[in-house]
């Protein structure tokens, strides 16, 4: 989810450049930089780490004044957070400069047909090729936006581009498929940016692209044509927040807006993962196949929210695959002489990938000679380089420090992972892969949907503001939802919340229940768990019978429970084992507007780092 920055107009390119990339920091920060065009010329500087390490570069080498200019913030997918890697990339000649967002699936073959026509290709990214591939349609066009549209015709995969050439030294081009770019158009200036954060103090008024076109700039206006070189329209509208907002794009915090992109950050995670044999495909394995189908058990291990992912990557192993599965805190399970050998496959799940718990819990289990799986967000980051396979969610960064999107995220990997297990072991026949993954890409339609109806789950939520206890039930993979559930109201809130398994009730948690305590309570679907459905249900009237304010999730259709919900929550029918991509999303919500009318800081909360580095 990188930041991209595109200017033409009056001003030094390089400051409203900058300025953008400040405002889109949070989208990228593994690596920065930019390129401006002086004197028909290219310069460019760049540098991995945050914006501040390009910034002190530019203070020691200043680059050139000119009035176009490109930049970018950088999230790492193909290739480590370095030098090298970081954006713009140029060609061979230093004509072209291009940044880009997304993820190109066929640049392997690409890179290989250009490197037979003798190009030099320095780095490890699959952006590098767009711009070797814009430098060879330029020679022959003469015209940067038909070479945009020739290389767009040619590629696979979620992208935007943005690009200029020395050539035509007035004129930024940019491509979009499947990832955002919005236009900014100014008083004889033109602005692009995958966010109008990057140009908000400049002007409000702007054009969102469609899917596959293209948009030329120039100082006196923008052309917009389709892939084909058609012309086409962008939808124009005026932002009605001001720069003080912009670097949340207008949300009141970070969690708010990360909330809002989980739809488009599940479908990042399943971008690309069959395969042109309709297999499904890792990021990085380095385990055989013949490895796999000797592993006898599974462990996951990890921290926090990280861990209710992988209660629920349980149930999915051991139903795609009938390979045991145990699912072990990181931070006590090395110091309990776990049982561990060649046959253990350990699956370490991480959002940072820096986590020390789970990075101390995946070195306990290498040296017990066990292979290590990581689900990670990170790039580069020590847990998925010391691990023997790797599978990233993209979810973008996530600045706010309860974890949305990238539980999510986690929950589509932990779905792959399972698939891929029974994929390799011969549990699961292709078609039957296939069909799953299918039913995955629905799901963010379905958190859509849930996020259209959540007004009244903020009411209640305020008019529970002034209560100190909330407790959770579920079952099956609703139990580990409750648990995230009960997280997400602790870390933000600062209330008492407790999650139970709903079965569990009569032996012990019940005598909590009194009058008006909520307590919500997350329901299986009746079509594809009717028993467990029926006993939640049991559980529900037991609770309310006892005074309880009953909150109930339930999906679309289920009447069943009508009767004993105080409060109903309805969410789109899924598959039960896929229901928690769903039925956590209203949970996310609840807590983040309780802790707001509560006046809590939402996105730090109190004690709490984004990623815990220490044991």
């Amino acid at each position: 989810m990188c930041g991209i920055v595109g200017y033409v107009g009056p001003q030094s390119a390089l400051d409203v450049v900058m300025a953008g990339l400040k405002r889109l920091e949070y989208r990228g920060y593994d690596s920065a930089g930019v390129a401006v065009l002086a004197d028909g010329q290219l310069a460019a500087a760049k540098k991995a780490g945050k914006l501040v390490n390009l910034e002190k570069e530019l203070a020691e080498r200043p680059l050139p004044a000119g009035w176009t200019g490109i930049g970018h913030t950088r999230w790492a997918t193909h290739g480590a957070p370095t030098d090298a890697n970081a954006h713009p990339h140029l060609d061979n000649a230093g004509r072209v400069a291009v940044v880009h967002n997304g993820i190109i699936e066929n640049f392997a073959e690409l890179r290989g047909e250009l490197m037979e026509r003798g190009h030099e290709l320095t780095s490890e990214t699959d952006t590098e090729v767009v711009a070797h591939l814009l430098a060879e349609e330029f020679s022959a066009t003469a015209d940067l936006a038909e070479a945009m549209r020739l290389v767009c015709r040619r590629l696979k995969g979620a992208f935007t581009l943005v690009a200029m050439h020395a050539d035509e030294p007035d004129v930024v081009v940019g491509a979009r498929r499947n990832s955002p770019l919005v236009v900014g158009i100014g008083d004889g200036e033109a602005f692009l940016a995958s966010d109008v954060a990057a140009f908000i103090a400049h002007t409000r008024s702007a054009l969102e692209l469609g899917q596959d076109q293209v948009v030329e700039l120039r100082r006196d206006g923008v052309t917009v044509t389709g892939f084909d070189g058609r012309p086409a329209e962008a939808r124009a509208f005026t932002v009605d927040w001001d720069a003080a907002a912009a670097e949340k794009g207008g949300y009141a915090s970070f969690m708010l807006k990360e909330i809002a992109e989980q739809p488009k950050a599940v479908f990042d995670t399943l971008l690309g993962r069959i395969d042109a044999e309709g297999n499904l495909t890792l990021d990085e394995v380095r385990i055989s196949a013949s490895e796999l189908r000797e592993m006898d058990k599974v462990v996951i291990v990890a921290c926090g929210t990280a861990f209710h992912a992988g209660l629920i990557a349980k149930y999915a192993i051991e139903h795609f695959t009938r390979i045991p599965c145990e699912v072990e805190l990181a931070s006590e399970f090395r110091y309990r002489d776990p049982i561990l050998d060649a046959q253990t496959l350990v699956i370490a799940i991480s959002q940072s990938g820096e986590t020390m718990d789970t990075l101390m819990a995946l070195r306990h289990a290498r040296e017990q000679g066990s292979k290590v799986l990581a689900i990670c967000n990170t790039n580069g980051s020590t847990i998925p380089r010391e691990s023997d396979a790797v599978l990233y969610t993209h979810a973008g960064p996530e600045v706010a420090v309860a974890s949305t999107k990238a539980f999510l995220t986690q929950l589509v990997a932990c779905y792959l992972v399972a698939l891929y297990l029974g994929q390799v072991r011969g549990t699961k026949w292709g078609d039957e892969v296939r069909a799953v993954v299918r039913d995955l890409a629905q799901i963010g339609d379905a958190v859509e949907r849930v996020l259209g109806t959540m007004e009244p789950v903020r009411q209640l939520a305020r008019s529970l503001a002034d209560r100190n206890t909330v407790l959770f039930l579920g079952r099956h993979v609703g139990y580990p939802v409750a648990l995230e559930g009960a997280l997400k109201l602790k870390e933000l809130a600062y209330m008492h919340a407790e999650g139970f398994a709903a079965g569990e009730l009569k032996h012990g948690p019940i005598a909590l229940i009194e009058e008006g305590l909520p307590v919500v309570v997350v329901v299986p679907s009746p079509r594809g768990r009717s028993l467990l459905h029926d006993k939640i249900v049991s559980n529900i009237q037991e609770i309310r019978a006892r005074g309880a304010r009953t909150i109930v999730i339930a999906e679309e259709g289920d009447e069943a429970v009508v009767p004993y919900a105080d409060h109903l929550v309805r969410i789109p029918p899924t598959p039960t084992l896929l229901q928690p991509l769903v039925a956590t999303v209203p949970l996310q919500v609840f807590a983040c507007e309780l802790a707001t009318v509560r006046g809590n800081a939402v996105d730090q909360p109190r004690n709490l780092a984004k990623s815990v580095t220490v044991e």
